[in-house]
């Protein structure tokens, strides 16, 4: 992915797809994934989301994977834990008992890494990639995950023409051109949303279509 992009965002702060507290549709949705309260969840592109947080609070074990070493390291900060290190094939991996945080390229892992994972959580990966990007990001997540895994997925639909991303427009027939070949798409819901970054009202985009799909990887 544009490792040089993402890295400088971080470095200079400018996080405006970070949410500030938990998502609502996350708190929402959950138990449509029907997992057991252990059941360990793997979170992709993690940054320092609060999400993380939650799916702790609620008994998963998480599992993270983040490319900026300062997302990593913030994120344990703020929440005043004290997270041990260990290297981990191509991962210096950070743990604090109830989130696994591996930093480095998402690209990297390996099905052993989340091999006990059930459940997934989506609100910022895929939106973060270009079209160019996606289909290699979920080619590579479809061949680690295991077998069962449910995820549930937010995307934004919007006139790309408008505003470049990220968050990009990925729209019902990506999602399925993208899953459907070796998943199950199950659309939830879709809504209207004015929860964008400033610079999107900059260039007329004021609102956009939040949709949430529960996806479970074929056996």
């Amino acid at each position: 992915m544009r490792a040089k992009f993402w890295l400088e965002r971080w470095q200079k702060n400018e996080i405006a797809f970070h949410q500030a507290e938990h998502n609502q549709l996350l708190k929402e949705f959950w138990p449509c994934m029907g997992l057991g309260p252990d059941d360990p969840v793997f979170v992709p592109l993690c940054g320092k989301s609060l999400d993380m947080r939650w799916l702790a609070a609620a008994g998963h074990p998480v599992v993270g994977v983040e490319l900026a070493q300062i997302a990593v390291e913030t994120f344990f900060a703020e929440a005043r834990r004290c997270a041990e290190q260990s290297v981990v094939d191509r991962f210096v991996c950070h743990e604090d008992g109830s989130v696994k945080i591996f930093h480095g390229d998402f690209f990297d892992l390996t099905a052993p890494l989340v091999a006990d994972i059930r459940g997934l959580f989506d609100r910022g990966a895929l939106v973060a990639l270009p079209p160019d990007m996606r289909f290699r990001y979920v080619d590579h997540l479809l061949r680690i995950i295991p077998d069962g895994t449910r995820q549930l997925l937010l995307t934004f639909e919007y006139d790309q023409d408008r505003v470049p991303g990220p968050p990009h427009a990925v729209h019902p027939d990506e999602v399925e051109a993208l899953f459907g070949a070796r998943c199950s798409v199950d659309l939830l819901e879709s809504i209207i949303t004015s929860n964008l970054p400033p610079r999107f009202a900059e260039h007329g985009v004021r609102q956009a279509v939040e949709s949430v799909y529960l996806i479970e990887k074929r056996e």
